[in-house]
């Protein structure tokens, strides 16, 4: 697939692309373009996330920061401090085309915790729907060495596997991949398209970008992400970023890898939810809700039996039929103890139960694979 067939794309931009290494400021003209890259993207109905770096490289110049590596409480320091002059750098560049940005900060442990994964994905599904643009960065500021990507290209790529995206655009200071570090060997080769990624293709990524002075990404990150993104149905493209309106040029056919997946969003999820995950429960449904969920429908609660086993909101469950017929799989947008209280009433009847108004269906049909 090309990237302007792809619906839902994500965006990661870098620090070297975002801020000037000699002085530390946003480089205003470059986001100015890309936010009109994006603004035409939108204009074409497709939905557009930005993963963005900057925070500390921002930080770091307004508290005056020594040159060099920081420790981890300086660099939370400096995130703290740079975040929000990062976002009001993406909004004043998005607000000139009437534009709304959303922040999001995450850390590997939302990534990879169903019931934090499912809480993220359905604030972005809102965003999306009200037209605005979801920025995400990792949360430096509350973030330990234990719980860190450490760089956004694997973060980028966990937040396309969420959000289903058909593909995910790494910007970065080169076009791409080659057989040897083009920075040292001029007779270095481009590859335009990995359609595998083999153990020689990995150990062609290493110190692509140890020139730029900011980031702490590489080609060995970007290889890392576009193995957890093929593998989720998005392609993902690794361009140079550096040059205005970094989108469009990828569009017009500047240099750039593409690697291919070999699925879709919805097929990788599909297998995603009924081969990886072992129910932690049961929900045991009536004829009525089977009817409901063989023509698409989600669970709603009015359908449900009885509940078996003890279960967070997020983890899997099993759906059956009275008779023991596994029915479904998917993910519970209730705990146990939640879901024995509102099962066989209305969903209009939620907030009442259980005192805050949660979510209208106990698997959403978006989370859930028919057996």
């Amino acid at each position: 697939m090309k990237l302007k067939a792809a619906n839902r794309i994500v965006i990661k931009c870098g620090s070297a692309l975002l801020v000037d290494s000699l002085n530390g400021i946003v480089r205003t003209e470059w986001l100015a373009s890309i936010a009109q890259d994006i603004a035409n993207l939108r204009a074409q109905k497709k939905d557009i996330l930005i993963v963005t770096s900057g925070a500390v490289a921002l930080g770091r110049k307004a508290l005056k920061l020594k040159a060099g590596k920081l420790k981890l409480e300086e660099k939370q320091a400096a995130a703290a401090t740079g975040q929000a002059r990062l976002m009001q750098a993406w909004q004043d560049a998005l607000g000139q085309f009437d534009i709304v940005c959303a922040q999001s900060l995450l850390t590997a442990y939302d990534t990879e915790r169903r019931r934090n994964w499912l809480n993220a994905r359905a604030t972005f599904e809102s965003l999306f729907s009200f037209g605005a643009i979801p920025i995400v960065n990792e949360n430096d500021t509350i973030a330990t060495e234990e719980i860190r990507y450490g760089d956004n290209d694997r973060l980028a790529a966990r937040v396309a596997q969420m959000i289903g995206a058909d593909a995910l655009v790494l910007l970065s200071d080169i076009d791409g991949l080659y057989d040897a570090n083009p920075r040292e060997n001029p007779n270095a080769t481009h590859l335009p398209i990995v359609s595998q990624i083999t153990e020689q293709i990995e150990a062609m990524a290493g110190g692509a970008n140890s020139s730029a002075g900011v980031g702490t990404g590489g080609m060995r990150t970007k290889i890392d992400a576009a193995i957890i993104a093929t593998s989720a149905g998005a392609n993902v493209y690794i361009a140079d970023g550096r040059a205005q309106n970094p989108i469009a040029r990828i569009l017009d056919g500047a240099k750039h890898t593409i690697f291919t997946a070999h699925t879709d969003p919805k097929a990788a999820r599909i297998s995603w939810l009924s081969h990886n995950l072992k129910p932690q429960g049961t929900y045991i449904i009536d004829a009525g809700a089977i009817k409901a969920l063989e023509k698409g429908g989600s669970l709603l609660p009015v359908g449900v039996k009885a509940i078996d086993g003890s279960f967070e909101r997020g983890d899997a469950i099993a759906i059956k039929s009275e008779d023991g017929q596994i029915i479904a799989r998917g993910l519970s947008a209730y705990n146990s103890a939640d879901a024995a209280m509102i099962i066989g009433k209305k969903s209009t009847e939620i907030e009442e139960i259980l005192g805050y108004s949660g979510r209208p269906a106990l698997v959403h049909r978006d989370d859930m694979v028919i057996n």
